[in-house]
């Protein structure tokens, strides 16, 4: 059956380098019954330099933000060998590209789709090489002004590419009054095509609510636990609360007319041995008129409604 709502793990930084963590966190997101899990791709000598400065100083353990991403490279082997576990747990596999060279490199493992990081949406030389590919799109569009996302929705749909929108805030972790919820149906709307929420809120609530107005694709951040290092990890759930998330959001499973019918049978049972009926006190309910008859259970005549029409 078709999921209601697309579930994507995003591990991200999580792994902190450690191919080990990466592969753990797979098997994590797979028994939680998400969908996808989803990396980041970062080649530093694509993407920075060593002069790069901090945005925020996270790390103690790398002199600069161009050390940091050099450390959370894995080579293209280990992609493959993430692919291969990804698949081996019927999860789709994504990640991010942040360089050209990213976006070869995951061609070559094999992605089931492209998800465009909110940062990279003007990036134009990236997107032309995800378009060669044929692959649907997911654009996030936290750091985008709406010109901006129109114009990439236009381009996307000049290539004829399966599109996903999904609404994103820039902010680690997100506020509940921030996280946008409203602009999901608007996107739905003006774009005419998927849509979704990227969410960093650290907690499972706008996700639950996403999928309670049509969310088509939900993407959260995942970490084991919110004690772990790492610069997503405060805008991350866990992997017992993505859990609880994913059963939320396959219990609208049954919405619609099955939904009516359920609810009839769970909340509107017949009862024979405790509604009221009529009770003749004798099988001769026309001789008796109503001098034997009353409001008893169980009764075994007309229901209380039909009792004034006794006569």
């Amino acid at each position: 059956m078709k999921p209601v709502t697309y579930i994507i793990g995003e591990v991200a930084q999580a792994h902190d380098g450690s191919l080990g963590m990466a592969h753990a966190l797979i098997d994590g997101i797979a028994n939680a019954g998400a969908d996808a899990v989803k990396f980041q791709t970062h080649i530093a000598a694509a993407e920075s330099t060593p002069s790069e400065p901090w945005r925020v100083k996270f790390s103690l353990q790398d002199a600069s933000r161009y050390e940091y991403w050099k450390r959370m490279e894995f080579t293209e082997e280990q992609w493959h060998g993430l692919k291969a576990h990804a698949s081996d747990r019927s999860l789709d596999f994504l990640s991010s590209p942040f360089s050209v060279e990213a976006v070869d490199l995951l061609t070559r493992v094999g992605v089931a789709a492209w998800k465009v990081a909110s940062g990279e949406l003007a990036s134009e030389p990236m997107r032309e090489r995800m378009a060669t590919t044929g692959l649907p799109l997911i654009v996030s569009t936290g750091m985008s002004p709406l010109t901006e996302i129109d114009q990439t929705v236009s381009w996307v749909k000049a290539k004829r590419l399966p599109l996903t929108v999904l609404q994103c805030t820039t902010a680690y972790p997100c506020p509940p009054e921030k996280v946008g919820l409203n602009l999901i149906p608007v996107f739905r709307e003006r774009y005419d095509c998927a849509v979704g929420l990227s969410d960093h809120s650290g907690t499972i609530y706008p996700g639950l609510a996403a999928a309670a107005i049509g969310a088509d694709m939900l993407e959260v951040h995942v970490t084991f636990s919110r004690e772990m290092f790492g610069p997503d990890v405060p805008s991350s759930v866990t992997t017992s609360e993505l859990c609880q998330l994913v059963e939320g959001v396959r219990a609208r499973r049954g919405d619609g007319a099955a939904a009516q019918s359920v609810y009839q049978e769970r909340c509107f049972p017949p009862r024979p041995s405790c509604r009221h009926r009529v009770s003749t006190g004798t099988p001769d309910l026309e001789e008796a008129g109503n001098r034997n008859s009353g409001l008893a259970s169980p009764g075994d005549g007309g229901t209380s409604v039909e009792a004034g029409r006794i006569s």
